[in-house]
């Protein structure tokens, strides 16, 4: 596991300098419930070790993380009879990333929320070409 950051609020969780209300752990990943939720059940998975960003993170550790979503998003939702949950990361603080320590939200849904699809984050859509396309993919690629 890396470093913990002293100065970060989920570090200092791990770390269980801050309480929180842990509905899974294992060697490295935990889960609580978000002390500011969005809806009832908002649940945060992140890893132990500090890791910033998805792109620092390394990727047996967004493995683990990943499975934890998996099995946790149908917890989450049968806990609080959600009929279905949006999940999410915000990756970088232009994207809302306020806690700079990666983190998954799993936050129910219910039919009446007034939530929105993830789609309605943004504005309107860009007017791309097949070319501005292709060569966005060639370069998503080559980068990988």
């Amino acid at each position: 596991m890396s470093e913990q950051q002293d100065d970060c609020i989920f570090c200092q969780i791990v770390a269980g300098d801050i309480p929180s209300r842990t509905v899974y752990e294992d060697d490295d990943v935990l889960a609580f419930l978000d002390a500011n939720p969005l809806a009832p059940g908002h649940t945060l998975v992140i890893p132990k070790a500090h890791h910033e960003t998805l792109g620092d993170l390394p990727g047996d550790v967004g493995s683990d993380v990943f499975a934890a979503l998996h099995d946790l998003t149908p917890a989450v939702e049968a806990a609080v009879d959600a009929d279905g949950s949006t999940v999410a990361f915000n990756n970088g603080e232009e994207a809302g990333q306020e806690v700079p320590h990666v983190h998954g939200h799993i936050v129910p849904r219910f039919a009446d929320d007034g939530g929105r699809p993830i789609h309605s984050l943004f504005g309107s859509r860009p007017d791309l070409s097949d070319d501005e396309l292709d060569d966005i993919a060639a370069a998503i690629e080559d980068a990988n």
